[in-house]
């Protein structure tokens, strides 16, 4: 599995727009962080994200795991996030309030 690798001197927008790209691309996101850091900097991603899909009729949330990896012979705990795809569907109106105006659920 392929993962994002997210560092704390990364930058949430071209993280996000990474993201973005991926899932309009059809292909799984998964981010992978160590540190305070850089776990706050992938989860600031997944918001901008979020605001650049949401537009198109797309949502997306995260679910994180943690991993122990080998970084130059040193054990460390990463933290790794998946990002889960919903489309959106416009909520139907009713008859009585043509006007009124709806939520995207």
């Amino acid at each position: 599995m392929e993962f994002l690798k997210v560092s704390s001197k990364s930058s949430p927008a071209s993280v996000a727009g990474a993201i973005a790209g991926m899932v309009k691309d059809g292909v799984p996101v998964n981010m992978q962080a160590v540190g305070a850091g850089a776990v706050n900097q992938a989860i600031k991603a997944v918001a901008i994200a979020r605001g650049f899909l949401i537009p198109t009729g797309v949502d997306i949330s995260c679910a994180p795991t943690f991993a122990d990896i080998d970084i130059n012979g040193d054990s460390r705990t990463a933290i790794r996030i998946a990002v889960y795809v919903h489309r959106l569907v416009p909520a139907a109106r009713t008859e009585s309030s043509p006007h009124e105006t709806t939520e995207l659920v």
